[in-house]
């Protein structure tokens, strides 16, 4: 027995949880949790200009936070009342306690949110998963949803892209390990990289504080027992959509969808594929297209001011059909 030891006292066998800095919070926007039986959200919000804007909600991708929205929301802040939420596993948010990181899971997440909050219908926006989840809510639940705006939104492709493909292997049992394994010496800085080179369609626009940013957060998430667990089992929960046939299939819902529905594709888009856009725009029965030429799989972040005009103009018009 070592002399720091007590008689009798029993060795503790508690997991050591790492230390996990915080998330970071740009200047005018605020965090708070709301809590959930069984499930706990981390949402992000800013200030509308004046009272009475109608609410919106923004909707992440697959591995991204409710960060990826700070571009956008100050544009649209004289427009809406805007908020953005951490899915389950995500950002700030911890993992659900029945583990539920299908696309169902997502989209029942932000239902209950909205449920909870009494704040539909809104104008509802995702990017990648944030767009597949935001469809199927539109689907299931046309009294939350105002307006949709769905950027890259990850709908099934019969031909996908030589780039997704990694992205897509996450999916598979196991191979999130061994990636993690593979790449445990890599820097937070190499990794940054990497996700900026595969979602901008210029990672030169991404500037030096920017990156500073993202590399930090990477360590953060990084640090999380579960960022692995969540990133895989959500990518397996998109793969497993995309094999659901009938009501339940996701193009099949897209054509269910009643709200005046935006869509915006980038050019240089290595996850979703650019050709996807004409598919789109005949499944949503009121939709309207917008192409960027230039942009990537995150347009809302590498231009923000050109999907904040095309939202704009989208709420315009539906004040315009209810006045």
């Amino acid at each position: 027995m070592s002399s720091t030891e007590l008689p009798g006292a029993p060795l503790s066998l508690a997991p050591v949880v790492p230390e996990v800095a915080a998330v970071r919070v740009a200047e005018g926007e605020e965090l708070r949790t709301v809590a959930l039986p069984g499930l706990s959200l981390t949402v992000r919000s800013r200030p509308p200009a004046r009272t009475g804007l109608p609410p919106a909600l923004y909707v992440h991708g697959l591995g991204g936070s409710s960060q990826n929205w700070s571009s956008l929301m100050p544009l649209l802040a004289d427009a809406v009342d805007g908020e953005a939420v951490d899915l389950p596993g995500f950002g700030d948010s911890p993992p659900p306690d029945d583990g539920n990181y299908s696309l169902t899971g997502h989209a029942r997440a932000v239902i209950r949110y909205l449920d909870a909050a009494g704040r539909g219908p809104v104008h509802l926006i995702g990017n990648s998963l944030g767009g597949a989840v935001a469809t199927r809510v539109a689907a299931v639940r046309p009294d939350l949803v105002r307006t949709l705006g769905l950027i890259s939104p990850a709908l099934p492709e019969l031909r996908v892209q030589r780039t997704a493909v990694p992205t897509g292997m996450l999916a598979l049992p196991g191979v999130s390990g061994l990636f993690a394994r593979a790449s445990r010496d890599w820097p937070a800085e190499r990794r940054t990289r990497g996700v900026i080179a595969l979602c901008y369609g210029d990672p030169g626009r991404v500037s030096e504080e920017a990156f500073g940013h993202a590399v930090a957060e990477m360590e953060r998430r990084m640090r999380l027992p579960y960022f692995w667990d969540a990133l895989a089992r959500s990518a397996r929960g998109i793969v497993d959509a995309y094999t659901l046939g009938g009501q339940h299939g996701l193009w099949r819902q897209a054509e269910r969808v009643l709200a005046p529905t935006l869509l915006v594709y980038g050019g240089r888009d290595r996850l979703v594929s650019y050709r996807m856009a004409r598919r789109a725009s005949a499944a949503f029965r009121d939709s309207r297209l917008v192409t960027l030429p230039d942009a990537g799989h995150v347009a809302m972040m590498e231009y923000p001011e050109a999907v904040a005009q095309a939202i704009r103009e989208l709420i315009n018009d539906d004040d315009g059909g209810r006045s």
